[in-house]
């Protein structure tokens, strides 16, 4: 870890400035492109892996919901037209996605999830020993958890509201109000889908690597990535509100290149974090 004798601040700044210097030496940059591509690549076979397991565990799926989870984030002018996709692929029965087509959405949804393991590892200077069928299989199992949890999400998202619904209704109207507040705050939302961030982002600097990190070692990073990635979606929820107009450099592109472009923006971030945090345990002797 760090110098005892460097203080707090001292000791993060410096981290932040060697994480900037090795995101350029290591191909940082690079591979956030590599990420992004793979992420975008993945999105739609995780939508549709998603939407076949929801079909067969509860029988319907709540595309409404699903999206608000998965896209609740995105900036609402990039994420409009990869949803309006998403909505004329889901329309096809969810239960014969499970099949052949089910296993081959998995297999290229993890590929996401290998690109970010091999960004992550050697943001942390990690070797990875393990064969590839092992990284394969790590891969996969965070496509399924991913996707179980999303269910959950969703059956939450639905079983809570109705809770507090039956609630609301059988208490005195002082009570009932505060639940009614509860129930349409937008807060709620928030905290759920930044818990869902944390235990991601967590998992990723956990598992994904070559060697085996602490929670206790790796929050700095979570913590600032989290941080940068709401800045981000604010910020360029603003740029293509006020600034960009890809519709005349990409034209009919113009949705899946500004998609494109958040996802780089949000790997290079992703990246940054785990370098932050490799700074961090090299300590400045290494750094």
């Amino acid at each position: 870890m760090s110098d005892p004798v460097e203080t707090f601040p001292l000791t993060w700044a410096r981290a932040l400035w060697a994480a900037i210097g090795r995101m350029n030496r290591n191909n940082g940059f690079v591979m956030a492109s590599h990420v992004a591509m793979s992420v975008m690549l993945a999105v739609f076979p995780f939508i549709l892996f998603v939407v076949a397991l929801a079909g067969a565990m509860t029988g319907e799926v709540e595309i409404d919901d699903l999206i608000q989870i998965i896209f609740g984030v995105w900036p609402d002018d990039i994420a409009a037209p990869i949803v309006a996709e998403i909505r004329a692929v889901v329309k096809t029965d969810s239960t014969s996605l499970m099949t052949l087509g089910g296993l081959v959405a998995l297999y290229f949804a993890s590929n996401g999830v290998d690109a970010v393991r091999i960004a992550i590892s050697s943001a942390y200077r990690d070797y990875d020993p393990r064969p590839f069928w092992k990284t394969r299989f790590v891969a996969v199992v965070f496509v399924l958890v991913g996707g179980g949890l999303i269910i959950v999400g969703l059956t939450v998202g639905v079983g809570l509201p109705a809770y507090f619904r039956y609630i609301a209704e059988v208490v005195p109207d002082p009570v009932e109000n505060r639940f009614s507040n509860l129930l349409n705050n937008d807060s709620l939302k928030f905290v759920v889908t930044l818990t869902f961030l944390t235990f991601a982002v967590s998992a990723c600097h956990i598992w994904l690597p070559g060697l085996r990190h602490r929670f206790v070692d790796v929050w700095p990073g979570v913590g600032l990535t989290i941080a940068l990635w709401i800045a981000a979606v604010w910020g360029f929820s603003l740029y293509i509100a006020y600034f960009a107009d890809y519709n005349a450099t990409y034209a009919g592109l113009a949705g899946a290149m500004a998609a494109l472009i958040f996802l780089y923006l949000i790997a290079v971030i992703l990246i940054f974090g785990a370098e932050f945090n490799g700074a961090l345990l090299r300590g400045p002797s290494k750094r």
